[in-house]
């Protein structure tokens, strides 16, 4: 379907990919915006740490980063894409690795049938669903050791945003609950087709040495989303439905971002004992 005329290997990957621009239309509805710098490509491969060998792409698009990836001894990628566009012109330009390009959604697909060890996450993320793609690698803390994204870069500030900060959110707090969180670089609007209309930022996420929470996990992310849903109320006010009766706390006269993660994390262990001693009294 798609006719490549042979030309200088070390030349292939970059002028095949620009002949070809035009063959998979990025679509909107999907949030695509196809990467066509071959110097930002590599800056964003070279910054996955060799933690794993396993590595999954999500959104190879044209596979300006896949093919990098799979360039790489050191990594068994697998790419995976719900644009059933983007698989078949990979299957054609990628035949030898046709068996790990994946149609599917990274949101519903059954990580575990791939993966009982650790692996990376690398992609240039669509930015209509980035955060919900976060929250699933939360889930999956336990298999993702690494991810390394492109992604808004008004997005990538509030996730790396420290307490205090204005930006300082939801996505903020959950993550580097979990992650070590590194800003890497800004990536400008010129060298996406289309161009998108914000700038973009690559980040790097680790996974830190925190595999306890010392309270419930649910009443924790609880907690957390429904006080940065009012983040201009004080925490007594915006969690008050959360609260056991009587309940009081030196936390809840502050708004949400001037917790740190371990406030929120002792916030939430006052509330749970708090709430399992009325138990014990109404048993």
């Amino acid at each position: 379907m798609y006719k490549i005329m042979p030309m200088p290997k070390r030349f292939s990957a970059e002028i095949v990919y620009f002949c070809h621009m035009s063959i998979v239309k990025a679509k909107k509805s999907l949030g695509q915006h196809f990467l066509r710098d071959q110097n930002i490509a590599r800056k964003i491969t070279d910054s996955l740490l060799p933690l794993t060998r396993e590595v999954l792409e999500i959104g190879p698009g044209m596979g300006v980063l896949t093919r990098h990836l799979f360039a790489n001894p050191a990594f068994s990628v697998r790419a995976i894409d719900i644009d059933r566009e983007s698989i078949e012109y990979l299957h054609q330009e990628l035949p030898e690795f046709r068996d790990r390009i994946l149609y599917g959604d990274f949101l519903k697909t059954d990580i575990e049938a791939f993966y009982q060890e650790p692996f990376s996450v690398i992609g240039n993320l669509p930015y209509n669903i980035s955060s919900q793609i976060f929250f699933r690698i939360i889930e999956k803390r336990h298999l993702v050791s690494q991810v390394v994204c492109m992604i808004q870069k008004e997005v990538a500030e509030r996730i790396a945003a420290p307490s205090g900060s204005k930006t300082y959110g939801i996505l903020s707090v959950l993550l580097q609950t979990f992650y070590h969180i590194e800003y890497l670089f800004t990536v400008g609007e010129k060298v996406f087709d289309p161009p998108p209309k914000v700038k973009s930022a690559v980040i790097r996420l680790t996974r830190n040495e925190r595999q306890e929470l010392g309270c419930n996990e649910k009443l924790f992310f609880l907690v957390v989303k429904t006080g940065f849903n009012q983040r201009r109320k004080t925490l007594r006010n915006s969690i008050r439905g959360l609260l056991p009766p009587g309940f009081d706390s030196n936390y809840l006269n502050q708004r949400p971002e001037q917790l740190s993660i371990p406030d929120f994390l002792q916030l939430c262990a006052e509330i749970e004992n708090s709430a399992a001693k009325i138990n014990v009294v109404t048993q």
